[in-house]
Formats: structure tokens, C-alpha cells, sequence
């Protein structure tokens, strides 16, 4: 079984599409072993992000995810990394494949509805930046 981490971004959880982000998951098969709803300090978004800090985005990003209260899971699955990854689908909406989370209610590239995990490093990091191992069943 391996997990990743997901969120729910401010322009999804704005959106009211909280319900519906959670069913895709769950059609999937996925089990959600952790969630909560929170608003990101500054800080807890900058040390989330860290590995963008260099990039130009880094700042509109960080400010982005402070604007609002995000949901944050930790999902459960076989292959469930990549498989929640092609469910989201490409990080632009617009080139997202048809039935994607971000084709379906995505804005922008920014404005994306949903972040999940690329690797399983950075899942067990991303899992360990919100969750402690008590919360997660």
C-alpha cells in the first residue's frame, strides 16, 4: 500500500468543491487515512514549497496558498501516487486530458484546484509536514 498527500487549494475549497474532489478519490478506490481543513501560515507554506524557493513563481505561490483554507489528506492506495496524479491531470487545465480534477474545474496554472505528491519521497515528506503519525489511520 502506498500513500501521497493531496490538497485541496484555496480556489477548490472557495470553489465548493470539497464533496467532489473527495468522491473522485474515493471512485478511485483510494482510502483516505488522514484529513483536515486549515488555513497555511507563512511559514508552513514556505516550508512546504522550500524546493521552489528559487523560482519566480515562489512568492505568488506561497501568497496563494495562504488565501484561504485548504484541505489536506493523506490518500491511500495501490500505485496510488501516480494514479492520483493522472487523476488530477496536467498542471495547466488546459492541457489537462478530458475528465481531469483541473480540466474539469481548474482556473489556471495557479488557480489548479488540487496539489498531490510527485514521488514517494516527497510524499513522506509532504505527509510529514502536516500529519504526525498519531492522526493518520
Amino acid at each position: 500500500m502506498e500513500r501521497t498527500l493531496s490538497i485541496i487549494k484555496p480556489d477548490g475549497v472557495c470553489k465548493r468543491l470539497i464533496g467532489n474532489v473527495v468522491q473522485v478519490f474515493e471512485d478511485a478506490g483510494f482510502r483516505i487515512a488522514a484529513m483536515k481543513m486549515k488555513r497555511l501560515s507563512r511559514g508552513e507554506a514556505e516550508g512546504f514549497y522550500y524546493v521552489h524557493k528559487e523560482r519566480p513563481f515562489f512568492g505568488e505561490l506561497v501568497d496563494f496558498m495562504i488565501s484561504g483554507p485548504v484541505v489536506i489528506m493523506v490518500l491511500e492506495g495501490e500505485n496510488v501516487i501516480q494514479r492520483n496524479r493522472d487523476l488530477m491531470g496536467a498542471t495547466d487545465p488546459r492541457e489537462a486530458a478530458e475528465g481531469t480534477i483541473r480540466a474539469r474545474w481548474a482556473d489556471s496554472k495557479q488557480n489548479n484546484i488540487v496539489h498531490g505528491s510527485d514521488a514517494p519521497e516527497s510524499a513522506a515528506f509532504e505527509i510529514g509536514h502536516f500529519f504526525s503519525g498519531i492522526e493518520i489511520c
